[in-house]
């Protein structure tokens, strides 16, 4: 580095003008003198000129500094630093890994101005993960106004910063936002992605989406997506005629977007939506997709559309969903068919590598959270139920509700036990089951 604007016209290393010598010691290392000015030493490090005043230099003009071998070279530049310029300093900067090292040098040496000049390079540049635990290390070293600084872009953002992100990235997530393929492809996948970041264990986000504003623009992108949906399903005639493949891939997209709204609603509890708003589309796209056109099609969107109906007989089932029984029989009764009649025609198809074989754990979850539906039923719906499944049983081997038939059997006999010693009890003779 030559600087061309020198302060108070000296030059490091210049001997013939200088007045004083810095030892720069490294251990196990020969250790390397540089001819230096006291004016200039004192004016622009602390530690210097705390040196200076504490020692005469003309009988002691030389001040050692100890630094290790990998700072060797930033404590040169800083050296270099203090005859340049104040408003050329952050000019001289060539890298982040550079500005650090000097950094931590100048913080040592107590060089205000070269550390302010460093923060402020470090502040408007781009730092890799290395980089940043590096530049983490050195902040511990400066003062809080300094590190605040320095740090500000690592800060944690406000609530109120949080919520702002959040809802964006929804109205990207589901399409909400009217933007031009390729580009609202990739803003829409790239939104999933940092809103399933955002919510994994994360305290603010967590705070944010029990905000009602929040919740306000989840439930507009569930029907945004839903209604996508439904719009895809109903070109899917005049498509499939044309190209069955691309048609199948539109609504599979569509469906893939609706599997990830429910596993963030699962997150956030408002799996109650989802519910609602999928058992009432739940006639339409079974009406479209058991259409005997696509009897030996739409293999892809079958599956998934078992994979999506799973989610919400998994809540339903578990409770954490609330919904009158009757609606709980109506949903099972509604999709159960079609569960049956799908996983039967996989099952004879496994052998074709062009027809989707779904992941054997999905379809024992789901038939557990019927079985859990199942029981949580009045005892008459569960009849029903249970005496279709026995009729229909050699001809679809799932779901297996044989542990939900074996519990309604043993509760019916103990229901009568409780109804003849109601009766015949004096203490409780209206007892009714």
């Amino acid at each position: 580095m030559e600087p061309s604007n020198l302060v108070d016209g000296y030059k490091l290393g210049d001997q013939t003008t200088s007045d004083i010598r810095v030892c720069l010691k490294r251990i196990d290392e020969q250790p390397e003198w540089f001819c230096c000015h006291s004016s200039a030493l004192s004016k622009n490090s602390k530690y210097f000129a705390d040196w200076l005043s504490r020692n005469d230099i003309g009988s002691n003009n030389c001040i050692e500094v100890d630094c290790a071998s990998v700072d060797y070279e930033h404590y040169v530049k800083v050296l270099k630093l203090i005859y340049l310029p104040g408003e050329s300093i952050v000019d001289s900067f060539d890298s982040v890994r550079s500005a650090i090292g000097i950094l931590r040098a100048s913080t040592l040496l107590k060089c205000e101005l070269i550390t302010r000049s460093c923060i402020e390079y470090l502040e408007a540049t781009l730092w890799d993960e290395k980089e940043e635990e590096e530049i983490l290390e050195v902040a511990q070293s400066l003062g809080s106004e300094a590190a605040v600084r320095l740090l500000a872009r690592l800060q944690a953002p406000s609530v109120y910063a949080v919520k702002n992100v959040f809802v964006s990235a929804i109205r990207f997530a589901t399409s909400m936002e009217s933007l031009s393929p390729p580009f609202l492809d990739d803003l829409k996948t790239s939104a999933q992605e940092q809103i399933d970041f955002m919510l994994h264990e994360d305290d603010d986000t967590a705070l944010v989406t029990m905000d009602e504003d929040v919740r306000s623009v989840v439930r507009e992108g569930l029907k945004k997506l839903l209604s996508t949906l439904k719009t895809g399903l109903g070109m899917l005639t005049l498509e499939y005629d044309q190209s069955p493949e691309q048609a199948e891939q539109r609504v599979l997209c569509s469906l893939a977007d609706v599997d990830w709204i429910a596993n963030v609603l699962t997150k956030i509890e408002m799996m109650n939506e989802f519910v609602s708003d999928w058992s009432e589309i739940s006639v339409y796209v079974l009406s479209v997709v058991q259409d005997k056109k696509y009897s030996s099609g739409l293999w892809l969107v079958k599956a998934k559309l078992i994979e999506v109906t799973g989610k919400a007989l998994d809540a339903v089932g578990y409770g954490s969903v609330v919904i009158p029984a009757s609606s709980r029989v109506h949903f099972l009764q509604m999709w159960l068919p079609f569960m049956q009649t799908t996983k039967r025609l996989l099952d004879e198809k496994f052998k074709d590598e062009t027809i989707p074989q779904m992941d054997a754990d999905l379809f024992q979850n789901i038939e557990s959270a019927i079985v859990s539906l199942v029981l949580a039923l009045p005892s008459g719906d569960q009849a029903d139920i249970l005496a279709d499944w026995m009729k229909n049983a050699e001809q679809f081997r799932y779901p297996d509700l044989t542990e939900a038939f074996e519990v309604w059997c043993y509760r019916s006999k103990t229901a009568k036990r409780r109804l003849v010693g109601g009766l015949n009890g004096s203490g409780n003779p209206t007892v009714t089951l």
